[in-house]
């Protein structure tokens, strides 16, 4: 029998025909299968394992229980020159986030920048990968969402956030672009889970167990424990991540007409799959934006001083053994290597793969 850490290499074409297959079987169309897939490999190739198709098997369970809608028709439901709400009608997150960034460069190529808040939608991957999407057309992409409730807020017991990420891409001219994709928690849900699979503890200051101690059980939230906002605590600014947490949460919910707090409908994998009996909105939401870099200067001076930017702290005097690291620096590399080398999934998520494909009657030759 195969040990939980040991690694299996696959190519990323052969990974990406299994999940779409995957997606297509729970009735998706082929396009938007397509779509989603590409969110899923995009996270496995940049290094972001948590968000990748170690999370197809969350998807899957949602269309199970009957809260996913694998034909969703988008529809927007108000909107002027620069800015729209999108009702994804219980659609895949991965694809919904897409369209409402494709709406919101459409209104930037008008007007400058445009702002499109979503409801009614599911788990959108990694942000950076929507916000990314502005980056061809010369735009700065922003992508955030909301999350079931995972995160007490500082002095709290109660989960009332989700781990809520942020992301901004940002184009250079010759440089690779700025990425900053991160979560407003100490750490994102899916790497504590990656710890789970392996057995292994979490560090000190990720989470707390049900008395707001902090611990180094990695399924501590299954005993009435909760994830920590950045910061950890208060001496270390963890208000401030609880800040961001609830700006996200506000953007994606509040403004948009989803949920919000503790009514953030759960994703599967996050061992969580009913539902409360109240609502304060419909599914969950997202905030996406893009903003023309030419409204504001010359997008060839910008990226030129972007490419300064990045040269300037990438040169920086480094403490002794380390380097100053551009955001996105590390996750475009692994891009490149594992476009090469294949992308490694544990042994663990190979066998949940194996599992829905059995399930779905799938070929599985991974």
């Amino acid at each position: 029998m195969n040990e939980p850490n040991q690694e299996t290499v696959v190519s990323p074409t052969v990974l990406a025909a299994f999940v779409q297959a995957v997606f297509e079987r729970i009735g998706c169309e082929a396009t938007l299968a397509h779509q989603a897939t590409q969110v899923l490999i995009a996270a496995d190739l940049r290094g972001i394992d948590s968000h990748g198709v170690a999370r197809l098997s969350g998807y899957v369970k949602q269309w199970e229980i009957g809260n996913l809608n694998p034909k969703p028709k988008f529809q927007i439901l108000h909107q002027t020159p620069s800015t729209a709400v999108l009702d994804a009608d219980r659609g895949l997150g991965l694809v919904a986030a897409q369209e409402a960034m494709r709406i919101a460069i459409d209104k930037a190529e008008q007007v400058g920048t445009g702002w499109v808040a979503v409801q009614n939608s599911g788990h959108f991957g990694i942000a950076g990968y929507h916000a990314m999407l502005a980056l061809p057309k010369d735009m700065i992409g922003w992508a955030m969402t909301h999350a079931s409730n995972l995160v007490a807020p500082t002095f709290s017991l109660e989960r009332l956030l989700g781990t809520n990420p942020i992301a901004i891409a940002i184009p250079a001219l010759q440089e690779p672009p700025f990425v900053a994709d991160f979560a407003t928690t100490a750490v994102a849900y899916g790497k504590l889970q990656i710890l789970q699979r392996r057995n292994e503890p979490a560090p000190i200051g990720w989470v707390q167990d049900a008395e707001g101690n902090s611990t180094t059980d990695a399924h501590a939230l299954k005993n009435g424990g909760a994830l920590l906002p950045l910061g950890t605590d208060r001496e270390h600014g963890s208000h401030k991540g609880y800040a961001l947490a609830a700006m996200v949460d506000i953007l994606s919910g509040v403004l948009s007409g989803a949920n919000y707090g503790p009514w953030v409908p759960p994703f599967a994998t996050a061992g969580i799959t009913t539902y409360r009996t109240d609502s304060v909105g419909k599914g969950t939401g997202h905030f996406l934006g893009a903003m023309r870099i030419d409204a504001f200067r010359p997008v060839r001076d910008f990226k030129q001083d972007m490419d300064n930017w990045i040269r300037t702290f990438r040169n920086a005097k480094a403490i002794k053994g380390q380097r100053v690291i551009i955001p996105g620096e590390p996750e475009y590399e692994m891009e490149n290597k594992r476009k090469k080398t294949g992308i490694p999934l544990l042994e663990t998520v190979v066998q949940d793969l194996r599992n829905l494909a059995q399930k779905l009657g799938i070929d599985f030759k991974i």
